[in-house]
């Protein structure tokens, strides 16, 4: 038990365990690119990332590799081991010159393993595991005549190895409570990263960690300083609301729409849609805004081809330029983006009922219980009968008792949303008949969708729900018991701030939740191993 200490109030914590955090997909690529070179095309097909409690980076903590996985991570390691190490790049990153390029060199050799292999493995090698890489390396040199050859093994088996592919987090005793224990430095050093940046320590981070440094609060501090002063804390960024909001669901091409109905919508649309959402969320965050004014905000970017969609001219023929919605448009926030409307809709129409789970679950962090299996969909599908709105419809389909409990949560919300179409679109009529977007948000009324983004920017729970989000994504699993108080301080913290996201991170990192553990993760609740 911690009793973690701020400028007003000391607050307990006894924090939760550490496991083994598989890399997710764009973890593996952008590690392999910072360390072996930006040149590699990464294979795509390995494991696919384990989505659980709403994130990535929780399905990471219980995510493990199957023989058939494996065999597919090492048929990607000897692609990226070949191009790492080709005649036009192999220079930049062995940067020794052997004795022969045809005969085994174990000190050029060694000086590659333990450089490439720290980098790779997030930690200094030990001299088991460079003895290792160097008896592949001599064995395959020895059989190949050819020394580089010898080295693309020894990558290979880095590449391979759980140090890689998996973040290790290890435990020491805390000196401040004998009965407590906290991440090792070198530890911190992988945490700090991905959490800011998504990809593994650079070289000042790892020396750091290797020093002692980031479990000392001063050094801790100045780490954290530096990354979050760094260009690379956009790509964490991208990272930490790509996950929150499921947009890896348009890089697998899963939000799907029906092309006779839509014409217009197609991947690159709908990617450029994906990246003016994140580019419009680190844009705001980056001039330290208010987080809460991202859903009342008029301010974004736009492309041509997302012109043609939201029906607005745009001047750049190619590329991006600022962009702010006028008064008359009928949007503001990011509940008025085309990807959000067109991830939580079917693919014949909108859906109220999908819009408004989403505000409840990811924004506000409440609970909609799952339907009955048995419920009859049928009216809120027939967009072609009597009941000619979507309000409607809903409305016929919640006198049904089953479903009017979960309904009255979700229903009110997305019907605000409804002038966007499937892709998000803008209309005035379905069928004809006027749109109706009037609704309340936990007893606050609005009139449509810009109404709507100011009502939930108001919501008390708006600020808290972003905060232990964060928080789960930072340390890979859901809260603790005993990290409640910490997580109601956090939010306090987060609101005297002004809502400013970057002091937020600040204030997760320096926590005592993120640097100390119980220890490792048993065996959960579904039988699982970490």
């Amino acid at each position: 038990m911690i009793a973690s200490c701020s400028s007003d109030t000391a607050v307990t914590v006894e924090a939760g365990p550490v496991a083994l955090r598989r890399l997710t997909g764009d973890q593996y690529e952008r590690s392999i690119h910072d360390v072996l070179g930006r040149h590699i095309t990464v294979p795509s097909r390995i494991d696919p990332d384990d989505r659980r409690d709403g994130l990535l980076a929780v399905g990471a903590s219980f995510a493990g590799v199957t023989p058939s996985g494996f065999e597919k991570y090492e048929a990607a390691a000897a692609v990226i081991a070949e191009q790492a190490l080709d005649a036009e790049h192999r220079d930049g990153l062995v940067q020794c010159q052997p004795a022969s390029p045809t005969a085994a060199d174990d000190t050029c050799a060694r000086q590659f393993v333990e450089r490439v292999g720290r980098r790779l493995f997030r930690r200094s090698l030990t001299e088991d595991e460079v003895a290792g890489r160097l008896s592949v390396a001599r064995d395959a040199t020895s059989e190949l005549n050819d020394f580089y050859g010898g080295l693309e093994l020894a990558l290979v088996s880095l590449l391979v190895s759980p140090e890689f592919l998996f973040r290790v987090e290890e435990a020491e005793p805390d000196p401040s409570d004998p009965s407590g224990t906290r991440l090792t430095s070198i530890s911190m050093a992988s945490r700090l990263s991905f959490l800011l940046w998504n990809t593994t320590p650079d070289d000042d981070l790892l020396a750091a960690g290797d020093d002692g440094e980031l479990v000392d609060d001063a050094g801790l501090s100045a780490a954290i300083e530096r990354l979050l002063a760094s260009p690379k804390l956009e790509t964490g960024l991208r990272a930490m609301f790509s996950d929150l909001y499921d947009f890896k669901q348009f890089d697998d091409g899963l939000v799907r729409k029906d092309a006779a109905l839509f014409p217009a919508y197609t991947q690159p649309m709908i990617e450029e849609a994906k990246e003016q959402t994140l580019r419009t969320i680190v844009a705001h965050l980056a001039d330290e805004r208010d987080y809460r004014e991202l859903f009342t905000t008029t301010a974004s970017f736009m492309t041509r081809r997302l012109g043609v969609i939201y029906q607005v001219p745009v001047a750049t023929a190619s590329g991006w330029e600022p962009y702010v919605f006028g008064e008359d448009s009928g949007r503001a926030g990011l509940l008025g983006h085309i990807s959000l409307n067109a991830l939580h809709s079917h693919a014949g129409r909108s859906s109220a009922t999908l819009r408004g789970k989403f505000v409840r679950e990811v924004l506000l962090c409440q609970d909609v219980p799952t339907p009955p299996a048995n419920i009859d969909f049928s009216i809120v599908e027939n967009t072609t009968g009597e009941l000619r709105t979507a309000r409607e419809r809903l409305e016929a389909h919640v006198t049904e008792k089953a479903c009017a409990g979960c309904h009255t949560l979700m229903d009110p919300i997305g019907l605000a949303l409804e002038k966007y179409d499937a892709i998000g679109m803008y209309r005035e009529e379905e069928n004809s008949v006027p749109i109706d977007t009037s609704g309340e948000l936990d007893g606050v009324s609005y009139d449509d969708a810009v109404g709507l983004g100011a009502a939930l920017s108001n919501h008390p729970d708006l600020g808290p729900c972003l905060v232990r989000s964060l928080y789960r994504y930072a340390v890979g699993r859901g809260a603790e018991p005993g990290e409640e108080e910490l997580l109601a301080a956090l939010g306090k913290r987060f609101a005297r701030s002004g809502y400013v996201v970057s002091d937020l991170l600040r204030e997760i990192l320096l926590s005592e939740g993120f640097r100390t553990t119980s220890g490792p993760r048993g065996v959960d609740e579904t039988g699982d191993t970490p």
